[in-house]
């Protein structure tokens, strides 16, 4: 009997274990969800706040001093060393272009006697960084201009390269091996191939300065990257708020105009401003490439009030073969036909409500809700967009 009452009480105390364990983990749960749901609305103030107040970034990562600009360079050189992959006589320029460069060094050439197919003509270009100084290393783009092959093994000879269609100084002198980082190679007709091998990058050096002026009259411009009137406000009242003695002024979206204090050295000013920190505002931009499915929204994208129907509609052909074998003894002949069966799918439409101001946030909720494929989703755009709730740009690339 006490063994019974024993047994009794350890099934009463387990149950009750049970229930107080079943109650804990139900409220463990209960405060999992809240923390989470805490989460999800911080998180949303927190981008309601960056899309209205903008990004923190230092001026230097959104504009640049009037005057401090990179500038493009060309020239025209000739390969050497191809491995019969050089130009055709198809490409005649060829021919007189080694015919001018073997003169140069003293010989003597007929231009139409020359064989060219260990040579190509390229043109070599760059883009010159501001403050490049003489002696300094540039790295240059090799490209064919004529019908060579590949450019794999060449090397590029001395080419001066010039400024726009000024040929009196060259900036830069490139000259050294072309690396193609890809390779071709053909056999037996078969082709095997990586990159592009008539396109490759090749050393140089910088021979001359390309001066720069930054003061004009006193002044110095600020130029934004990307033209916006009010980021160009918020800039000039920032710098107006830590240095007053400058007086900034938006000239118009793309420009800040500020006076050179006297006896500011303009070096010291421009350092001194490029380190200001300032909000810089976002328009809303859809970006959509439908090369590669590639979908990037920006913030202070907004969708108005919308209904998202989703569905699809699949149409299924298949053909099946049929043998119809002759009776024994009836001399007939085996003959074969076609049995066509055509079949239906509708999916059921798949259907999403957005509500007033919703974000780009909201909108990834519902496309992973209906889970659509990236082509869905710029069309789901384009329509939003048509029907007058997408309050944003779109831009194809």
């Amino acid at each position: 009997m006490k063994k019974l009452l024993l047994l009794l009480s350890l099934g009463v105390a387990a149950m009750a274990t049970g229930q107080a364990t079943g109650t804990n983990q139900g409220v463990n749960d209960r405060q999992e969800q809240e923390r989470l749901a805490k989460e999800a609305e911080a998180r949303r103030k927190e981008l309601l706040l960056s899309e209205r107040e903008g990004i923190e970034v230092r001026v230097k990562e959104i504009a640049r001093f009037r005057g401090i600009r990179a500038n493009q360079l060309l020239g025209v050189g000739l390969v050497v060393g191809l491995s019969g992959t050089g130009d055709t006589k198809n490409t005649p320029y060829s021919q007189t272009l080694l015919a001018n460069a073997m003169r140069e060094f003293g010989f003597a050439a007929d231009a139409p006697q020359l064989k060219v197919k260990n040579i190509a003509v390229v043109f070599v270009t760059c883009e010159l960084p501001p403050f490049a100084a003489p002696g300094n290393s540039i790295e240059v783009t090799v490209q064919s201009m004529g019908d060579a092959k590949s450019l794999q093994g060449g090397e590029l000879l001395q080419t001066p390269l010039y400024a726009g269609g000024n040929r009196e100084r060259a900036y830069v002198v490139a000259q050294g091996p072309v690396s193609i980082g890809g390779f071709q190679v053909q056999a037996a007709g078969n082709l095997s191939q990586k990159n592009h091998p008539t396109v490759g990058k090749s050393p140089g050096i910088v021979e001359s300065k390309v001066p720069t002026k930054t003061v004009f009259d006193g002044r110095m411009f600020l130029e934004l990257d990307d033209a916006d009137i009010t980021t160009a406000k918020r800039v000039a009242h920032t710098i107006g708020n830590k240095f007053p003695e400058y007086a900034p002024r938006a000239v118009d979206g793309g420009s800040i105009e500020l006076l050179l204090p006297e006896g500011k050295n303009s070096v010291d000013a421009m350092a001194e401003i490029e380190q200001v920190r300032v909000f810089s505002d976002s328009a809303g931009t859809v970006v959509i490439d439908e090369r590669t499915g590639t979908i990037i929204m920006g913030g202070n994208v907004r969708i108005g009030p919308a209904v998202i129907a989703k569905g699809g509609l699949s149409v299924r052909i298949e053909q099946i073969p049929l043998v119809s074998q002759p009776a024994p003894f009836s001399n007939g002949t085996t003959t074969t036909a076609t049995q066509t069966n055509v079949g239906v799918e509708e999916e059921t439409a798949q259907v999403a409500t957005v509500l007033p101001n919703a974000t780009v946030g909201d909108l990834a909720l519902i496309f992973q809700k209906l889970k659509v494929s990236p082509s869905d989703i710029i069309a789901i755009l384009e329509n939003l967009r048509v029907q007058g709730a997408l309050k944003a740009k779109l831009k194809r690339v």
